[in-house]
Parts: structure tokens; sequence; C-alpha cells
């Protein structure tokens, strides 16, 4: 699909909104997500439904949760949003005039525009689920810092474009390069202020889901989604998912980017974790989604009819191996029963599930437990590190049949 003038125009004209006037608040409407100080005001942003909204400069925008019961791909227009630069997004995005330059420790600098990626290299597509790093930050106890999210940094869609190592082979990647660093069109404010680079081993960028995406679930990627390219690695935490993404650099070192070096670092061990309250004594850069579910159709304190089979549904991911299964219990995890698997989008995106229990008069604590096809299997106690990171415990979900 060719981006057109007619949405050239659309983001570029957002663009300029969101750098003159920010956010256009919802009517005055709030969300209180369950935990301290949760109370968030929802967000009008271009191309984008009512969101919640964390921060608005930059913008840091949350899907709402009952969006996820809507099927296994996140629309555009409800994807989370996460900056880390308080001028992004960038001004002047425009895919037409847009370059990607490819050079360091390569035989033959590239640079390319958007018709050189779609109409010289194969096309590829692929379902994957970007998650924020904090994604569930808000729920950790002790508290962290960082921004106190619920549980709605994170989408699943269908992503189109290119093989990164498609381009790697076009420029030749010299024998001396160990790794690959990844730049987009947001600066800093200040030079004070490190840029947002990421970088992946030369292994790693060379594998075959790793891609760089000029279209989602069928349409231009949406301004604030990264248009007119960006990053996708499939299976890791968003951090790694460049948006804007302008400059690729082969490295004959690793990458000192503050954003590798000081930032998205979990504690070195099997649970990336420390004793509540206690800082780690090593740590690494964080990687790989960890096994994940959620019950999308019945929420927190909701009452249901007693006496009746109810439904419930929701969704699984991992880090690429793929979901196994997913048990529900609705005993606050006394006993387990398997749910049913939707249809396989592939091992990296969104796989729904569900099933029917039959609720008899009371209080009850339904819990939904996935399993991936790699033997992970979420935890009921959820493990703590000091950035909140990769939060995936069993959520209870409790509600009253009468």
């Amino acid at each position: 699909m060719q981006t057109s003038t007619a949405h050239r125009r659309g983001v570029l004209t957002g663009a300029a909104a969101l750098v003159a006037a920010s956010a256009a608040q919802a009517a005055g409407e709030t969300v209180s997500l369950p935990f301290a100080n949760g109370e968030r005001p929802m967000g009008v942003y271009p191309e984008k439904r009512p969101m919640i909204v964390l921060t608005q400069r930059p913008p840091q925008l949350e899907t709402p949760f009952e969006v996820f019961d809507h099927g296994a791909f996140t629309p555009n227009d409800a994807f989370f949003v996460r900056y880390h630069l308080s001028g992004a997004p960038p001004r002047g995005l425009n895919a037409a005039t847009h370059r990607l330059k490819i050079g360091g420790a390569v035989e033959t600098p590239l640079d390319l525009g958007m018709d050189d990626l779609r109409r010289n290299f194969p096309v590829v597509e692929m379902a994957a689920v970007n998650q924020c790093s904090g994604n569930g930050r808000g729920f950790s106890s002790p508290r962290v810092a960082g921004g106190q999210l619920g549980n709605g940094a994170m989408g699943s869609a269908l992503w189109r474009g290119v093989r990164l190592r498609a381009l790697l082979d076009k420029a030749g990647v010299k024998a001396s390069a160990k790794a690959v660093e990844f730049n987009g069109a947001d600066v800093p404010p200040m030079k004070a202020i490190p840029d947002f680079i990421k970088a992946l081993s030369v292994e790693h960028a060379r594998q075959d889901e790793v891609m760089l995406a000029y279209e989602m679930n069928g349409a231009p990627l949406p301004l604030l989604n990264g248009y007119p390219l960006r990053l996708i690695v499939p299976g890791y935490y968003g951090t790694y998912w460049v948006k804007h993404l302008t400059d690729i650099t082969l490295l004959e070192q690793e990458s000192q980017s503050y954003f590798m070096q000081k930032a998205y670092r979990v504690p070195d061990n099997d649970c990336a974790c420390t004793p509540a309250g206690q800082p780690a004594t090593q740590t690494r850069p964080i990687g790989k989604l960890n096994v994940r579910s959620f019950i999308t159709n019945v929420q927190d304190g909701q009452k249901i009819g007693a006496g009746r089979r109810v439904a419930l549904r929701g969704i699984a991911f991992d880090g690429g191996s793929g979901i196994a299964g997913v048990e529900v219990s609705t005993d606050g995890g006394k006993a387990w029963t398997p749910a049913g698997l939707g249809q396989d989008h592939g091992p990296y995106g969104f796989r729904e599930w569900s099933t029917q229990v039959a609720l008899g008069q009371g209080d009850h604590v339904l819990m939904a437990r996935a399993r991936s096809k790699a033997g992970e299997v979420q935890p009921m106690t959820q493990t703590w590190n000091p950035p909140g990171y990769m939060r995936n415990v069993v959520d209870p979900v409790r509600v009253v049949a009468a």
C-alpha cells in the first residue's frame, strides 16, 4: 500500500497540532487505574481515539484496557504510545522525503528513500506484540520510580515492511562488526540529554523476524507509532522498537549509548529480580518478553449473574516460542482448568483464549495463567526489580456472583 498524499498531509498537520497545543482533553473525562495515584485524564491526539494520558510532553498514552477484548490485533488508533524526549514526535516527517542511512562498518554505505525500501526489497509481514518494559509498573510493591502504568502499554499488530537482514546484506557487513545501532528523527532538546539510541548484536539483527515496518494493520504507520518507518524486534520489549528510523550504524564494539549502558537494564540473574527494595549488584540490558496472559471481558469488582455459565476470554503472549496453553481458575488459584486457544497468528502475536465457567452465588477470584511452548509459566507471586520492569504475575480479577 502506497502512502497517500492525504495521509502525509494529515500526519504533518497532526505533528504541528501536537507541538503547538499538546493534547486536547476528552471533555474532562478521567479514568482511575487500580493503584495509588491512579487517576488519569483521557486525551485526544492526532490519529488516535481517546487514550489514557500518562504525560503530555512527550506523549505517553495507554490503551484503554477494554480494547483488548476485541480481537488479536490492536487497532492503530488505540495503539499505545511511548516517547522519551520532550520534543517528540519530531517535526516535518514526510514519507516522500524521508531517508534511511546505513553506515559504519559496512562495505557500501546506503542512503535509501521509502520508495527504495518498497520497490527494491522483498516485502514481509509479521504479527508481533510491542510491549513497554514498564507495562504494569503502577502495581509494583514496593512502589518504584518511573511512569506509573496500568496494563495498557502493549499491543499487537500485523507489521509490513522489509527484513533488516536484506538491507544489511545490501550494505555488506564487515567481519569486524559486532553491534548495530539504531537512531530515529527525534532529538534531545539539549546536548546534555542523551539521544535515544538502541542497539542489537549483529547476530540478532540478522535474524529473520527483525524488520523495518512502514505499515501496521494494513495502513501507514500512525505518526505517534513511528511514521514513516520503525524498527520491529519481535519477542523483545518495546524499548528496542525505534520510531521514525533514520540511521543504522554498524559498530566494531559494543554500543555505548546511554539507553544500552545505563537505562533499560535489569538485574543480571535468572529471575531479573532483587529482594524487594534492594538495588541490583550487576545488570544487563532488558531482553525478551516473558509469558503473560490477561482476562479481557470481565473487570475487577464486576457483578455477574449467579447460577449460570459465564464466558471468560482473554489474550496471551510470550517472547516468541508461542503459547502452549492457558488455564483458568475461579477460586483464586486452588484449582485450574484448561481454556481453548483461538487462532494462531504466529509465535510473536497475541493468542486469544476462551472458556466458560459456572459461578455459584458469592465472591470469586478469577485468574488466567499462560504457559509458553518453551515451558515458561506465569508466576503466582511477582518478583521485584528497581525499575519495575517485566511484570507478568497472574493477576486476580475479583467478581461477585449474585
